[in-house]
């Protein structure tokens, strides 16, 4: 039986308005149940799961559909570093109040994204909050079985790589807070607005998830910073790392800044919120993924090499010097 709309909740018509429509598999069951059902065929089912909350991953400023993307997003490039193919995820939202302003675009934007990226919505809660609003999702993938990649493969020998660039997103949040590098870009809005959208809208690389289960060994997306992430699939894999930072790649804007002295390349390095892939590759299979994300409209970049050892990766310069990072990546505590 229909229930009649004037019975609904709060809740419940929040959820019918804005997230039903998500809802376009039909494991869902229209999001009238308190669970749902994600069929597999004899595939793995890979699990993430990412909270943003504002003030720390974004701002109250920032438009509510940039925040939608970003939290559907951040899940999305972990699935493409374990080679997994998205498959659907379920949301839960911490609200201050029912604000159909807000709530709307926020809404409409995480449908586009679903749609775009073929990873409905399943299920999920809405609950108040008197404090800061966060949005979590959990999102679900599929590889072949067996094959998804974790972060303990490495070898030596491996070259590391990595997609996009390094550093836009930290950049991005240092001009919106009116640091260094928005004195610095004062006369240059366009490339203000370059790197303000890649801290507010990431660019998951689902479309290298096959090359990335293909070709690397190890794998992980750069959420906190490339120097500790790095460090951190160094430790799981049991190996060391010697990471050339002139073949980093920078945008034109950060190379701009670390040219003229505005922004050192150390905090590009430790900056988070890139959400681009970093890869250990067997010499033997770099073209392969160099190719992958050339088809893709992605570049792929080899930086270092996986080398024997416990110690921290080692970050040289061009002229072979050893940079003492002050802090390898953001941390929450």
């Amino acid at each position: 039986m229909t229930q009649d709309k004037k019975q609904l909740s709060g809740e419940d018509s929040l959820i019918a308005r804005y997230f039903k429509p998500l809802a376009t598999d039909p494991g869902a069951f229209g999001l009238v149940d308190d669970a749902a059902i994600l069929k597999s065929s004899g595939e793995d089912i890979v699990v993430t799961t990412d909270a943003v909350v504002e003030g720390v991953h974004y701002l109250a400023s920032d438009p509510p559909d940039s925040i939608a993307r970003k939290a559907l997003r951040v899940n999305l490039s972990d699935l493409a570093a374990k080679g997994a193919a998205p498959a659907g995820f379920v949301l839960t939202l911490a609200l201050r109040s029912k604000d159909d302003a807000w709530l709307k675009p926020f809404a409409g934007a995480l449908g586009e994204d679903a749609k775009s990226f073929a990873c409905p919505l399943l299920g999920g809660d809405t609950v108040s909050t008197p404090g800061p609003q966060m949005i979590s999702i959990t999102a679900f993938g599929r590889v072949p079985s067996g094959r998804m990649v974790g972060r303990t493969g490495a070898k030596a020998g491996d070259r590391i790589m990595v997609t996009g660039t390094i550093g836009d997103a930290a950049l991005g949040l240092d001009v919106l807070k009116g640091g260094a590098a928005a004195k610095a870009l004062a006369s240059d809005p366009a490339a203000r607005d370059i790197l303000v959208a890649r801290y507010r809208i990431p660019q998951p690389r689902n479309a290298l998830a096959q090359a990335v289960r293909d070709c690397a060994s190890a794998a992980m997306d750069v959420s906190d910073g490339l120097a500790g992430d790095l460090a951190k699939l160094c430790a799981a894999s049991g190996v060391s790392a010697t990471i050339d930072t002139a073949s980093v790649p920078l945008s034109a804007p950060a190379a701009g800044l670390v040219a003229r002295g505005a922004v050192g390349i150390e905090a590009l390095l430790s900056g988070g919120d890139d959400y681009e892939l970093l890869c250990a590759v067997p010499e033997a299979r770099c073209a392969d993924l160099i190719a992958a994300g050339r088809a893709a409209g992605v570049a792929v970049t080899a930086i270092g090499t996986i080398v024997p050892g416990n110690e921290p990766p080692r970050f040289l310069d061009g002229a072979g010097r050893e940079l003492v990072l002050k802090r390898l990546s953001y941390s929450h505590f």
